[in-house]
């Protein structure tokens, strides 16, 4: 069993087989001693000419190769024993019976990675999907999967755990006859499911679903009474629903009834496009006091606490009617707090101040961004002194020590800490 040199060049019609003896030749793949590589050279020689030149590891990542079939079936036997994993998307099988050659003989398999293969060219038969019962995570992105071979799968597939539909253009789901108890995690992402009466489906047939990824679709109400949504996600743990179509708060308080719910994605969606970073934050964590993360990051005590204060605060001048029933519940915990005060911290720009000359005092309204030489300018109508014949002093009320000459003409008025009400002693210099 020899192949050509120059055959990884072909653009469609090669076996699963042919790809795997190239790709992992020892000229392609050579082999490497020592733990933790993750290679594995099967350990008798019987069966295949082949098999003491393939070093082969157990994860197998064989994506956009032009596979279209299977190969000798007693070949991927030998090889495959060990395999965990094997990554076939952007191939070219349109045959479940040429997908199921493939995986019935790698009898360890536990990840399986069929997306972008046109498969919805063919029917799923019961028997042929028999061979996937030990995948435990299975990818179907932009497979045009039906959801007549999903069901196949689910009742064949009894330790599935995590399930990719992506990309597949679903604008309905159609339930299962059996519920699939064994699935923790939902992708289904990037379809066109806009009404809840299908994500509700979702919920019946993997009733004891942990993670589900909505993200991309056009939802845009959660139209479900509380009591049933506690009944439909039991153990729903995760939720995104990135860039789907929610436009009302309702509908966010409704996460609140799945029992189990402590991790929520919610970016892009038409909610929140007209606050600002800050309030999406706080008025979201403030609705959801049970999670625990919040669009990736962990939400800290402190955090949750400033974000109900936040809260009760964004609410206190809106009509009764409009005020959520979440701004009541804060407000006997926290009782009904007082706007925050406005803090100006912008340096001052000027001054009143009262100026010293003889007998004589007169208010006036000085610039701080100013010099003390550019002061003295300004005092020379006051006093009528040059301002080489002048001599300034500050007197701040707070001092201890009494008025300070102004002696730098370069120094600038802010760095005195000049108040309302200060006031300037102006003398002659003596002759």
């Amino acid at each position: 069993m020899e192949f050509q040199e120059g055959n990884m060049d072909q653009p469609s019609g090669r076996s699963f087989m042919q790809v795997l003896c190239e790709k992992y030749s020892p000229e392609n793949f050579p082999y490497r001693r020592g733990p933790g590589m993750g290679v594995h050279v099967p350990a008798t020689p019987q069966g295949s000419p082949m098999k003491d030149r393939l070093n082969l590891p157990s994860v197998l990542v064989l994506n956009s190769c032009g596979i279209t079939c299977a190969g000798e079936e007693n070949e991927i036997a030998a090889f495959c024993a060990h395999v965990s994993e094997l990554d076939l998307s952007d191939n070219k099988l349109d045959s479940w019976h040429e997908v199921s050659k493939i995986v019935s003989n790698v009898p360890h398999l536990e990840f399986l990675n069929l997306s972008s293969n046109p498969l919805n060219l063919s029917v799923l038969e019961r028997t042929c999907a028999g061979s996937f019962a030990g995948v435990r995570k299975l990818v179907l992105n932009n497979s045009k999967a039906s959801w007549e071979t999903v069901h196949t799968i689910l009742q064949e597939l009894p330790d599935l755990e995590e399930l990719f539909l992506c990309l597949n253009d679903y604008e309905t789901v159609s339930c299962s006859p059996v519920c699939c108890q064994s699935l923790k995690l939902l992708h289904i992402t990037d379809n066109n499911l806009q009404d809840w009466t299908e994500i509700r489906k979702l919920g019946i047939m993997f009733p004891s679903l942990d993670t589900l990824v909505l993200a991309n679709n056009h939802l845009t109400t959660i139209e479900e009474s509380n009591d049933s949504l506690a009944r439909l996600f039991p153990n729903l743990r995760s939720i995104s629903l990135h860039r789907s179509g929610l436009h009302c708060w309702e509908d966010i308080d409704k996460l609140n009834s799945f029992p189990k719910l402590e991790e929520v994605r919610l970016l892009g969606i038409p909610l929140l496009q007209s606050y600002t970073t800050e309030e999406r934050r706080k008025l979201l964590i403030a609705r959801l006091p049970s999670i625990i993360k919040l669009n990736g990051s962990v939400i800290t005590d402190g955090e949750r606490e400033d974000s109900e204060r936040f809260f009760i605060r964004y609410y206190l001048d809106f009509p009764p009617e409009e005020v959520p029933f979440r701004y009541h519940e804060l407000v006997t915990k926290y009782g009904k707090l007082e706007p925050l005060a406005v803090v100006d911290l912008r340096p001052r720009s000027s001054a009143k101040v009262e100026v010293h000359f003889k007998d004589k005092v007169e208010e006036i309204s000085i610039r701080l961004d100013q010099t003390v030489a550019e002061l003295k300018k300004q005092l020379k109508t006051v006093v009528h002194l040059s301002t080489s014949n002048m001599l300034l002093y500050y007197f701040d009320h707070e001092a201890p020590f009494g008025p300070e000459e102004m002696k730098y003409n370069s120094r600038a008025l802010h760095s005195y800490g000049i108040q309302d009400g200060d006031k300037f002693f102006v003398e002659p210099k003596s002759k």
